[in-house]
């Protein structure tokens, strides 16, 4: 019983029985058992009871008028399709109770009749009453479960078309810096696995949010060799949004990739520092900072690169500043930094 009343607490009893004193005493046995009741007066105060949402109504033979058949059938009508009113109708002994129900069944559908003579005891009742409770407790339980598919299937939805359009765009910008077939599958290959990398973290994370090391450990994973470490990675936990992670890992894996074709990573010997930082203060700061060492001599090319170039727009899109890009002789080093509100998660993701 307690837990029919704690799981029905939206639903409660409205009981419409105009003769003597049936009405009260139909909602003391019922409020003994815990069980929210109101009544109404065909003639006063019916349609205000009815616009409440009653969970169960209960209606003595005295009261099916012609009115009260009219008003609970409005109120029928304006109920969703999961929702199906149990009514108990209780009748007396001598009542033609097949035509009644056939006319009651016209006329109230949508709705869950149950028929009782009088007199009927009032365990009888109750338990019926719970009874109806709990399948009332499961329509709205089936309600919940269809509205969170729904907005499940909108999200996936949702979802698709984001990842799509990154494929996409990804796919074009690749395709104007690809010099050969070979080049644009290759490329086009990485980057896809980059984006996968996040999209596993998010996944895992169980959430819209990630954490930023989880990000830099799956994009430079794949680039460790026989447990030969050449990129080193190193900052505090930060949680950043989704946007924010899969912007990351896509900007790392164009700096690696360049570093492997030109940089440090062309040379035995060379080496990567992943560093990142987060500022004291009201409003902190996150740094990120790529730096090269043990590689070539470098020089500043006379033409920028596509993965330079998307590095360049997309930290300046994320952080809200340009990256500091610096082709120092020593090594290449790029460096970005922000609010780290920039990347936080927040309650909704568009």
């Amino acid at each position: 019983m307690n837990a029919v009343a704690s799981g029905s607490e939206l639903d409660w009893v409205l009981v419409v029985a105009p003769f003597r004193k049936d009405a009260d005493y139909i909602a003391a046995f019922l409020r003994e058992q815990a069980i929210e009741v109101r009544t109404g007066r065909p003639a006063d105060d019916l349609n205000e009871h009815l616009a409440l949402s009653p969970g169960i109504i209960v209606v003595s033979h005295e009261a099916l008028n012609a009115d009260v058949v009219a008003r609970i059938a409005e109120h029928l009508a304006t109920q969703p399709d999961w929702s199906e009113v149990p009514i108990f109708v209780l009748l007396e002994r001598a009542a033609p109770i097949s035509r009644i129900r056939s006319h009651l069944a016209g006329c109230w559908t949508g709705s869950r009749l149950l028929f009782h003579t009088r007199p009927i005891a009032p365990l009888e009742l109750v338990n019926g009453i719970q009874s109806n409770l709990l399948v009332r407790l499961r329509q709205r339980q089936v309600r919940d479960s269809i509205e969170r598919e729904r907005e499940l299937r909108l999200e996936l939805n949702h979802r698709v078309k984001n990842i799509l359009a990154s494929v996409t765009s990804i796919f074009q910008m690749t395709r104007r810096g690809a010099a050969t077939v070979e080049d644009l599958a290759h490329d086009f290959t990485g980057r896809l696995q980059a984006l996968s990398n996040v999209h596993t973290a998010v996944f895992e994370a169980g959430g819209e949010e990630v954490l930023l090391c989880s990000v830099v450990e799956l994009t430079v994973s794949p680039y460790y060799s026989d447990g030969v470490r050449r990129i080193h990675v190193a900052g505090p936990d930060v949680t950043v949004n989704r946007q924010g992670g899969t912007t990351i890992a896509l900007c790392l894996h164009e700096l690696i990739t360049n570093a492997i074709k030109y940089g440090a990573l062309s040379h035995a010997d060379g080496q990567v520092d992943i560093l990142w930082d987060v500022s004291d203060g009201d409003d902190p700061a996150l740094s990120l900072t790529w730096i090269e060492r043990g590689g070539p001599a470098v020089r500043e090319p006379t033409r920028q690169g596509y993965g330079t170039r998307y590095v360049r727009s997309a930290l300046a899109g994320l952080f809200g500043k340009s990256p500091e890009i610096v082709f120092a002789p020593s090594g290449f080093r790029c460096s970005a930094s922000g609010p780290l509100s920039r990347l936080a998660p927040s309650s909704h993701e568009a």
